[in-house]
């Protein structure tokens, strides 16, 4: 497969269950990573962790449930490799913001970035219900490297005109797409109820050109499908005697 422009090398492992990224930085050259998804890394590589965008906008990932920090990473002494992996196993994409096109990702999404990408956590409302995942969505804009990550293998899907998805399974579009979340089925009270508490029954209406990325698993799914098997403390006192 060719590979997107990129200003770094880089290899995509072991995809798509358990997919890794590995970046090779050249000396002086840093990578922003969301807090904690460094695995590995060369001795020539330094780390500073960062509240990114001023304390503002840093709580504001903080509330979609992001990590409050970014890590920057640098080559400052010479060239060296970072190993990076995420936190749920799946699959990880490689996006180039040309500096015209910005690219909308779930909040969970985010891997790493070119410094000179610019993010912002914005509130969506009922249009970022994202079944399974929160009321914020990221916003990348600028021009540079983004890598996103989600569980399940991930699939691009080209979009000419109209194109719907289960709310559960979007991982990132291109915002050259306009989006509306809409009851598939009709509204009712019944479905209202499903489609917000149980995440059923929300789809997301794209019209436009651009790209959307959807996930082949969702993880609320593995958590249902769980849940029986967990352990649960018992209610009994059973001090052994007969």
């Amino acid at each position: 497969m060719v590979k997107d422009y990129s200003e770094y090398s880089y290899r995509v492992e072991h995809s798509p269950i358990y997919a890794a990224l590995t970046v090779d930085l050249e000396m002086g050259q840093s990578l922003l990573v969301e807090s904690s998804a460094m695995a590995g890394m060369d001795s020539s590589i330094k780390m500073k962790s960062s509240m990114r965008s001023g304390i503002g906008k840093s709580i504001g990932r903080l509330v979609s449930g992001e990590s409050l920090f970014v890590s920057k990473f640098t080559a400052s002494k010479d060239a060296g490799s970072l190993y990076l992996a995420p936190a749920t196993s799946g699959d990880i994409v490689h996006y180039y913001l040309d500096g015209k096109t910005g690219l909308i990702v779930q909040s969970s999404g985010f891997l790493a970035c070119s410094p000179n990408v610019e993010t912002e956590t914005r509130f969506e409302g009922w249009r970022g219900f994202f079944s399974g995942e929160s009321l914020f969505l990221i916003r990348a804009v600028g021009e540079g490297d983004f890598w996103f990550s989600s569980y399940g293998a991930i699939i691009e899907v080209p979009v000419t005109g109209e194109y719907i998805v289960d709310t559960g399974y979007i991982v990132a579009f291109e915002d050259s797409l306009d989006y509306n979340v809409e009851l598939i089925g009709g509204l009712s009270f019944k479905n209202l109820k499903t489609g917000i508490f149980g995440g059923e029954g929300l789809v997301c209406r794209f019209q436009g050109e651009g790209r959307v990325w959807i996930q082949s698993r969702k993880l609320s799914q593995l958590i249902n499908f769980l849940n029986p098997f967990r352990a649960v403390k018992s209610n009994n006192n059973d001090n052994g005697d007969d």
